[in-house]
């Protein structure tokens, strides 16, 4: 087969620092393809080039098509490519994170892991919530009943606010009709929060599966952060539109105010940034295209006393055990 004309594979480290290209890019309703070393963006209004040298991470949306050859250049540029609901309120699917290192995914792991760095991360994840009070000395239990408590109120004021009677939380998964109308939008809330959320962390290369509070399931990680934004975003909407579209129409009304309130809130840039506050010490750089140790492997071996060691080489003639 002859050769298709167009830019070459680039050298890892040849591509540009994450710090020197765009961060999300979202995309719905057009057409993807590639024309040299540019992604190409086609809709009813005509037609964009993207360099796909300062993408990051694709986010397409409904009514996106995309060509072998779009794939091609962004499987070699190290771009990500998640696929969503509108304004990225559902995760569907994603094809590789953001990052040629594995730096936050062995963090978390290794957090995770160790109950004291478990521990640290949990206690962060709640004082997230409580910016103006020092909890460095509550116990988990005590972290979680504040925390139940915050919640209770958030409730109470949102129930107030918009005049609809609150019971609690009462929700069958399997039957998503069975709820009260602030229950229904609640799910529906919640769900788009799970969806930008797992999205960010895949873009990241962390694990969804990986959680601190929660745990156990395959999601965890992703109950963790969207935790940490639904008193700021999917209740109040929840509630307002609940009390704003009683009907058949409640789901897609919620569906919509969340994505706004998204948008307001950079809720996307908080994620990336709330993520890595967690799982970095402070000070601590990361750098998604750069090794930790060898700028110019992308693959280490994992040695118990050095830690990294470069790959591709024959060991065994002057090692001694």
């Amino acid at each position: 087969m002859a050769e298709i004309p167009g830019m070459e594979r680039p050298e890892l480290q040849e591509l540009p620092q994450i710090r020197d290209r765009m961060t999300f890019i979202y995309l719905e309703h057009c057409q993807l393809n590639r024309e040299d070393s540019a992604v190409t963006v086609q809709d009813t209004n005509g037609i964009i080039h993207i360099p796909a040298a300062g993408i990051s991470a694709l986010l397409l949306g409904p009514g996106t098509n995309i060509t072998h050859r779009a794939m091609e250049l962004i499987g070699d540029m190290g771009i990500t490519v998640v696929w969503v609901g509108e304004h990225g309120v559902r995760y569907y699917a994603s094809g590789r994170p953001l990052t040629h290192s594995a730096q936050l995914l062995q963090r978390q792991a290794e957090l995770v892991c160790n109950q004291r760095g478990h521990l640290a991360v949990a206690r962060k994840m709640y004082e997230m919530r409580f910016p103006d009070e020092d909890v460095s000395a509550l116990t988990m239990q005590q972290l979680r009943g504040r925390e139940g408590s915050r919640i209770r109120a958030v409730y109470r004021a949102a129930s107030e606010k918009w005049h609809m009677p609150w019971n609690g939380r009462d929700y069958d998964p399997d039957d998503f009709a069975s709820g009260d109308p602030v229950n229904q939008a609640l799910s529906a809330g919640h769900a788009c929060l799970y969806g930008l959320a797992h999205a960010v962390i895949a873009a990241l290369g962390c694990s969804p599966g990986l959680g601190f509070v929660h745990i156990g399931h395959e999601r965890s990680f992703v109950y963790d952060i969207a935790d940490l934004y639904k008193a700021e975003i999917s209740i109040p909407a929840a509630f307002e539109m609940a009390a704003l579209h009683p009907g058949d129409e409640l789901s897609g009304a919620v569906r919509r105010r969340v994505r706004d309130l998204m948008v307001e809130n950079d809720l996307l840039e908080r994620m990336v940034r709330d993520i890595k506050y967690l799982l970095l010490d402070d000070g601590e750089h990361y750098d998604r295209d750069a090794g930790e140790k060898y700028a110019d492997s992308a693959i280490y071996l994992w040695d118990n006393r050095l830690g990294a060691v470069p790959n591709g080489i024959s060991y065994g003639k002057d090692e001694k055990g």
